[in-house]
């Protein structure tokens, strides 16, 4: 059996995979140059950067199974497959710890403006005053999205005291209120909270989830995360928002194009 791997992978990952299967590492492949392969193979694994799309499925004659190292399918065109009998698997829990303690990273960061202090001193400069930010204990935080990942984040929010309320339509308020979260609407979520952290997967139906007017409704001293998807968050909404003083910060580290350019 041959693999593919098309993203980075963790070298320990593709030890195990080649003590069981033949496989080519090639990263960096645009849709043209995955299609021209990818019929050589057998299975194809990837992360967020590589859009599995109808076209390269097509072209996939020996596919037999798709392979997501991570959270969520949505750069997988999963009715392509379905058409052509291929398997389509991921793994939930691969970064589920990691992406939890990133955001958390993330609104750290935020709040007491860590990169803006870092470019500074490594500017060669000393305002300390500039950059006191905000202390989190006390604050609300937002969650939109209870999953694995929202969950991990709400928990590790509670031990920096501070309060959690969620919005998930999927999740009933029960097993929320055991974790410590307060379930609300999204606008209530929206105009209570002092930061907001999104947790969803790309649907039609939550692009551009977090756009003008749920900005509209936020506090101006509020923060918002993204670091689960591109494209949930209206970034030219966000933009607009921060330049207008009616938000306080961002902190993204997924982008609706990617790499971003022109922004």
């Amino acid at each position: 059996m041959r693999v593919l791997v098309s993203d980075p992978l963790a070298q320990d990952g593709l030890e195990l995979l080649r003590a069981e299967v033949i496989v080519d590492v090639e990263t960096g492949l645009d849709e043209d140059g995955l299609a021209a392969v990818i019929g050589e193979y057998d299975a194809l694994v990837v992360r967020s950067g590589t859009q599995v799309t109808e076209r390269i499925i097509e072209a996939g004659s020996r596919l037999q199974v798709i392979g997501r190292a991570g959270v969520g399918v949505d750069n997988i065109n999963v009715d392509a497959a379905t058409r052509r009998g291929i398997l389509v698997v991921n793994a939930p829990d691969g970064n589920t710890l990691a992406a939890a303690e990133h955001t958390i990273a993330m609104m750290l960061s935020l709040a007491r403006h860590i990169p803006q202090a870092d470019a500074s001193l490594r500017a060669r400069k000393w305002a300390r005053k500039q950059f006191v930010g905000t202390e989190v204990n006390g604050k609300t935080l937002g969650v939109i999205g209870l999953g694995r990942i929202g969950r991990e984040v709400a928990s590790r929010a509670r031990g920096l005291r501070m309060r959690v309320v969620g919005y998930d339509p999927y999740m009933a308020s029960e097993p929320a209120e055991q974790l410590g979260i307060e379930m609300v609407q999204l606008d209530e979520l929206l105009a209570e909270s002092d930061f907001i952290t999104v947790h969803v997967p790309l649907t039609s139906d939550t692009r551009d989830l977090i756009g003008e007017r749920e900005l509209g409704l936020m506090k101006p001293t509020a923060r918002i995360i993204n670091c689960a998807r591109g494209g949930v968050v209206d970034e030219e909404a966000v933009a607009a928002a921060l330049q207008d003083g009616t938000l306080a910060g961002a902190a993204f580290d997924v982008f609706t194009e990617e790499p971003p350019s022109g922004s």
